[in-house]
């Protein structure tokens, strides 16, 4: 039976492995780095345009962290930056016991307008220990939140001391928690975006509604 299958030689063999390392060295060199990388130790990757895939790359991910062409606030927080300035020192009301009794338990829904480029609170009253669960949805568009609370203080003049207890940035979240004092506790949100965005925000618990505040 007669082989079409052509015969190498041990020497063809080894050339052609050579070959096809170099290649792939010349490729990655060319080519890879420039694209993945950035890195265009030849020039080639700039001419043959390579480099421009890298750079494409960086603008893709650039956008990523963005909302409606507004730059977020980066999520890396630190125990350190969250609640008031360290120097702020505690109210002695924060020491004060729980009453013998909560507030009766209900619960709201409310929607909350965040202008465009601005930021505002939203709080309800909560006496120490009082607990309360919530929820909050935006009708688009992500806000950087700042769920605190400010000690009820007796002097004419607040302290400006605060715990936050969550912080970050989403466009949803559900959770509780337990004032740790009296006070006000609630939400701070910021719309770094060009439009105005629409919290739902629903609340259950230990809690009495602050009137004056603006919603709708």
């Amino acid at each position: 039976m007669h082989n079409s299958q052509p015969n190498l030689s041990a020497k063809q063999i080894k050339n052609a492995t050579l070959l096809a390392l170099i290649s792939a060295v010349v490729i990655g060199v060319v080519a890879v780095l420039p694209a993945q990388y950035g890195k265009d130790y030849t020039g080639l990757g700039k001419i043959l345009g390579f480099s421009r895939l890298y750079v494409s790359h960086q603008v893709t991910e650039a956008k990523a962290t963005q909302t409606n062409g507004v730059e977020l606030p980066p999520s890396n927080f630190l125990l350190a930056e969250l609640g008031s300035d360290a120097k702020t020192p505690k109210p002695k009301e924060a020491e004060l016991p729980a009453p013998a009794q909560q507030y009766e338990s209900r619960m709201d829904s409310v929607k909350i307008a965040v202008p465009a480029g601005k930021g505002l609170e939203y709080k309800i009253l909560v006496l120490k220990h009082g607990q309360v669960k919530y929820d909050w949805k935006t009708d688009k568009g992500i806000l950087f939140f700042d769920l605190h609370g400010d000690v009820k203080e007796n002097a004419a003049k607040n302290s400006g001391y605060y715990e936050s207890y969550t912080v970050g940035n989403s466009n949803n979240l559900a959770g509780s928690f337990i004032a740790p004092y009296e006070g006000k506790h609630g939400w701070y949100f910021k719309n770094r975006t060009n439009e105005e965005i629409i919290v739902n925000l629903h609340v259950k618990g230990e809690y009495q509604m602050i009137e004056d505040q603006h919603s709708h």
